[in-house]
């Protein structure tokens, strides 16, 4: 791997949710986190840069993510990295790599990696 890969939802999927009456299945939605990321690759387009992005469906098992981490590990966002975090940021290892699975704790890793500002 030369890049870490960034795994995010694709935006505008369809919902799997239900109201009281099962009206809003199938409505359009976007992951909060995933905008997050968004939002923060904005911030500091050179990050985006480094990184190999990658979409993935709603839908799960998320074939790719369950080849490369396993089963339990499917979440969206998820930076998996090619190397060892430095100290100080929490990361997960599963089948020998090293990921973080969460918005803020990517943040952290950005700001430990290329100096960006730490999320609040």
């Amino acid at each position: 791997m030369t890049k870490p890969i960034l795994y995010l939802l694709a935006p505008g999927f369809k919902g799997r949710g239900f109201d009281e009456t099962g009206s809003n299945k199938g409505r359009r939605e976007y992951c909060p986190e995933c905008a997050e990321m968004w939002g923060i690759l904005s911030y500091f387009p050179a990050i985006k840069e480094a990184l190999d992005i990658r979409y993935l469906p709603i839908e799960k098992p998320r074939t790719e993510m369950v080849k490369l981490l396993g089963e339990n590990h499917q979440n969206c966002p998820t930076l998996v990295l090619g190397e060892a975090a430095p100290d100080g940021v929490v990361t997960q290892i599963a089948n020998g790599h090293v990921f973080i699975d969460n918005v803020r704790d990517i943040g952290n890793y950005f700001a430990a990696i290329y100096g960006t500002p730490f999320p609040r």
